[in-house]
């Protein structure tokens, strides 16, 4: 039974024909509130995300790649890593890796790594 058959239906009583309509305006109205806008929103913020980056930001890839942004194009980044120059998709930017977006955790993982090192010598 498809739903075009069902609002075709002359139901017995007329009462469960405008609650069934009813019912369906409010699922629409909780599906587009609860799924629709916040996707929406998401891609807007990541398009502007894409479009704000500048030449040495630090990046992290989908793919996980860590790198730094050495020329921007119209369809994409060349990113400067440690084993030379590639070039992704704008889409590929999966987030800026700078202290400013991440604050004290960067400065955070950094000390362990430092105190490691300097026991290391010592030894």
């Amino acid at each position: 039974m498809n739903i075009l058959s069902v609002f075709l239906q002359v139901p017995a009583q007329g009462g469960n024909s405008s609650m069934m309509l009813i019912m369906m305006g409010v699922m629409f109205v909780g599906f587009y509130f609860l799924m629709i806008r916040p996707q929406m929103r998401k891609q807007k913020q990541e398009k502007n995300f894409q479009e704000t980056l500048k030449v040495g930001t630090r990046v992290v890839l989908t793919s996980g790649l860590h790198g730094r942004i050495a020329q921007v194009q119209d369809d994409g980044f060349v990113i400067e890593t440690l084993s030379g120059k590639l070039k992704f998709e704008k889409a590929a930017v999966s987030r800026e890796f700078t202290e400013t977006r991440f604050g004290d955790k960067a400065k955070n993982a950094e000390k362990p790594a430092d105190k490691k090192e300097i026991e290391a010598e010592k030894n």
